[in-house]
């Protein structure tokens, strides 16, 4: 089969998640209005809340949301076939993911730009709502740790990224002095900036940059991670047009001239290459190597971001909310953003399962679970290239190598921001008021100790990774929980948010309890993992009690006036 039949049924449905689903839920489900006064203008202050071009906001959105997990989850999970794989990102995709993330950059906006947990306090009850910040804090760390560890193995594995990544930050730097302060039209620095970015890939490709063993009393992997949390913490304080806007926009751009030079290699190779690509992976593997865990429910929380992703509800809420220019600019920001991410998500299931020449190829790269990821995305899909563009081999690794770095730490500094904020949420929880200096400092120390917790190499960083999968999508369900408790209230179809809550909260609250009894393996025990894993199912269950009964409640009080303003009424309750 050709991998080209495969892209054309998932571009289909991904066009129409946004131009017919996605409408329907604006109109119908969500009721965007145009005139409502949004938190980037109502609280200004030029840091955090800025009204921002929406298409600028979508690039920081997507690129925020997208990092490399849409690659690594979708690239392990072909493991059990393509098949399973694709039918769970394109359908997860346009009424999972999108429905999501769009609802939760709307309940934000509706509410002065508030954040998930916030948020949970306000719908579901004050008693799961600090327990909670406890998850999300543990979520935030995982995201911030193990990405910091994936971008340092692929600028130590492919030096010829390094250039365009750290260029990247100085390109973004020039296109927010030219957007914000001097004025220039947005689509001559776009190009201007992307042509750069590809020039800096090129660069890069001809001028590898390899670290000695002992780079300034160091070895190359502890200076990396030093440097990119050092990056991280500068541009978490940074206001946000100064390097986060611009950096994420113009990534987004050339991250997507990326998707389709890939989605473009395989239309091109099917119709005119001699060496045709054909799918060699299975369409379901019947001949999963030993050790492989079973697909139901693993799948669901081993493709998370790609389908639906808990981080991206506290990206919306946390800071694509507080950017928003007008209330009708969610649908682009927050649907179009998880389409974005679908469509990563979609290139990687092509570049691992049509990008080898044979099936005997496939199988050695997924020889185990956990095998395929990144270096499976980037040695499949640079074949793919080569093939079909007729880039040279090493250009194309560049290229992709470029795309997962930089996706990777768009995330990572948006992750820290967030994080950031959390840890000023925790303090008003304790009554304890802290500023955003010593909240940085406090997701630097604590994010560092854990990435070195197991030596410099770094390894510690992905020491609490397993429970990603099953944390994130947990956070998913508490995310759409919010949402159809607000649905309710006002009186709308609440199950756009009802149906995905459920499937979601069941396939990941199963994971969990299955890695509960892995970690307490008597052969290989792993207590930190069982007991982190015990607060994030007790805390599931304690949210989804409070969850049932703020829908019961909000289904037998008056309905709140379609005319209400949520954030108006939130400060009311506060008085």
């Amino acid at each position: 089969m050709s991998p080209v039949l495969l892209m054309f049924i998932g571009l289909a449905l991904f066009a129409f998640g946004y131009f017919v689903y996605s409408r329907y839920l604006a109109k119908r489900v969500y009721k965007l209005d145009a005139g409502f006064k949004t938190p980037s203008h109502e609280l200004k202050d030029g840091v955090d809340y800025m009204p921002t071009n929406k298409y600028i906001l979508w690039g920081h959105h997507f690129t925020s949301v997208a990092g490399a997990a849409p690659i690594v989850g979708p690239a392990i999970a072909v493991i059990w076939g393509w098949l399973p794989a694709f039918l769970w990102v394109t359908l997860g995709t346009v009424f999972f993911a999108g429905m999501h993330d769009f609802g939760a950059l709307w309940a934000s906006t509706r509410n002065k730009g508030r954040s998930i947990g916030a948020l949970s306090a306000r719908y579901i009850g004050k008693r799961g709502a600090n327990l909670f910040l406890v998850v999300i804090f543990l979520l935030l760390l995982m995201v911030i740790a193990a990405f910091a560890v994936v971008i340092k193995d692929l600028l130590i594995s492919t030096p010829s990224a390094v250039i365009p990544t750290w260029g990247a930050i100085v390109v973004a730097l020039l296109v927010g002095v030219a957007v914000y302060r001097l004025r220039l039209p947005l689509i001559p620095v776009t190009i201007v900036g992307v042509v750069a970015l590809y020039s800096l890939i090129v660069l890069g490709d001809q001028v590898p940059v390899v670290l000695a063993d002992d780079f300034l009393g160091m070895g190359p992997a502890t200076f990396w991670i030093l440097a990119l949390f050092i990056y991280g913490a500068i541009a978490s304080l940074l206001p946000v047009w100064v390097l986060l806007q611009p950096r994420d926009y113009i990534n987004g751009v050339q991250l997507f001239v990326g998707l389709a030079l890939l989605y473009g290699a395989v239309l091109i190779a099917t119709l005119f290459a001699a060496d045709k690509p054909e799918i060699v992976a299975p369409m379901i593997n019947m001949s999963l190597p030993e050790g492989t865990p079973s697909m139901i429910p693993l799948l669901f929380v081993t493709i998370a971001c790609g389908a639906i992703s808990g981080f991206h509800g506290m990206v919306s809420s946390g800071t694509s909310s507080k950017q928003l220019d007008k209330e009708t600019d969610a649908r682009f920001v927050g649907y179009f953003g998880a389409v974005g991410e679908g469509l990563l998500s979609l290139g990687t299931i092509l570049a691992v399962i049509g990008g080898f020449r044979t099936v005997a190829e496939w199988e050695e790269v997924y020889s185990s679970f956990g095998a395929g990821g990144v270096g499976a995305f980037v040695q499949g899909g640079g074949m793919l290239m080569e093939n079909g563009l007729g880039l040279p081999a090493s250009l194309s690794a560049t290229v992709l190598a470029t795309m997962a770095v930089l996706f990777a730490a768009t995330t990572m500094d948006t992750g820290m921001r967030l994080l950031r904020f959390v840890v000023q949420e925790i303090g008003d929880a304790m009554h304890i008021k802290i500023s955003k200096f010593p909240a940085t400092l406090v997701v630097v120390v604590v994010g560092l100790g854990l990435t070195f917790s197991q030596g410099f190499g770094g390894d510690g960083g992905l020491r609490i990774w397993p429970l990603f999968g099953t944390t994130n999508q947990l956070m998913a369900a508490l995310t759409l929980s919010i949402l159809a408790v607000m649905l309710i209230r006002k009186r709308r179809n609440a199950l756009p948010a009802l149906l995905p809550l459920i499937f979601v909260f069941v396939m990941s609250f199963w994971a969990a309890i299955e890695q509960l009894v892995s970690f307490a393996n008597p052969e290989q025990p792993d207590w930190l993992l069982f007991v982190l894993d015990v607060v994030i199912i007790v805390a599931s269950i304690w949210v989804a009690v409070e969850a049932v009964i703020a829908m019961r409640k909000a289904a037998t009080d008056p309905p709140e006036p379609e005319d209400q303003d949520a954030s108006i009424q939130a400060v009311r309750e506060e008085v």
